[in-house]
């Protein structure tokens, strides 16, 4: 049975069907005030989001959040020293893990469906080691395991394409997370669109020293000895594109093949945001695989 979410004044949290303006709240755990968002109705199993490097609360597409929280709660959650939480960036993946946890706990939730992308699949990955009896289905969308192939170079990859952005006035998402196609252009476009739905309250900017720090997490990652991903035994969906140039789609292969029980899902013509790409087609597929 999972726990009434709670705020700070022990009120139950109202539900909110619009992500442009359900509020940024606020939790304590681990010794840090965290930032998270809630949407959707009170009943139902919990779905818990983790996002990407360098992104905060507004960096979640908001089709996806919304198209989540049709049937269960949805909590976009931020991590230490990014946006409006609060503390030092985490300086490893495990320990990004622990503090999720630790949020998780706080808000009153003791079962929930969990979706990591990119840097939260690394995270995702590691409660499901840690805390496997806190989760009952996970999905790992553009992500790969612990010393997966091109994971450390996510840096020497990415840098290029972000000054690209930069001297060309585009988000770098442009450029990062989706093929260089004209379909690829397009729903690039969609995609930054989105991103910026909300207009007020919107979390704070992330300085490129959170960057600089994440990115010392994710090649430690990439260089860290494979775990043994055959003792999780919840039933996970691997998602990504078939042209991930950040987290190559070979690792997605990789963890469906080692986590007994996976199934996987390539987008094509699609990169590291293939879920975004396809979002509706991924909305059908999550929905159908939290549902079953």
């Amino acid at each position: 049975m999972t726990k009434l979410r709670k705020q700070e004044n022990e009120a139950i949290i109202p539900s909110h069907s619009d992500w442009k303006t359900t509020p940024t709240r606020h939790v304590e755990a681990a010794g840090t005030r965290f930032a998270y968002r809630r949407l959707g109705p009170e009943g139902g199993m919990p779905v818990v989001l983790l996002n990407h490097w360098g992104g905060n609360l507004d960096n979640f597409d908001p089709r996806i959040v919304e198209g989540l929280a049709t049937d269960p709660p949805v909590y976009t959650l931020g991590y230490q020293g990014v946006g409006e939480s609060g503390g030092e960036v985490r300086p490893t993946v495990a320990a990004m893990a622990a503090d999720t946890t630790a949020v998780i706990h706080a808000l009153g939730l003791d079962w929930i469906d969990l979706i990591g992308f990119a840097l939260g699949g690394f995270i995702a990955q590691q409660i499901l080691l840690d805390e496997p009896d806190l989760v009952r289905r996970a999905i790992l969308a553009g992500t790969g395991p612990a010393g997966g192939t091109g994971i450390d170079r996510v840096g020497s990859v990415s840098w290029p394409l972000i000054v690209k952005g930069l001297v060309t006035f585009r988000d770098p998402k442009t450029y990062l997370f989706f093929t260089s196609t004209p379909n690829g252009r397009r729903v690039a476009r969609a995609f930054v669109k989105r991103l910026k739905e909300r207009i007020s309250g919107r979390d704070k900017a992330v300085p490129p020293a959170v960057f600089l720090c994440q990115l010392k997490a994710i090649t430690a990652w990439g260089k860290q000895s494979p775990q043994l991903l055959k003792t999780i035994r919840l039933h996970v969906l691997v998602a990504n594109g078939d042209h991930d140039i950040m987290v190559p789609s070979t690792n997605s292969k990789d963890l469906a093949r080692r986590i007994p029980d996976a199934e996987l899902t390539l987008f094509p013509d699609a990169g590291h945001g293939g879920i975004f790409q396809y979002h509706d087609a991924f909305l059908t597929k999550a929905r159908t695989f939290l549902n079953a």
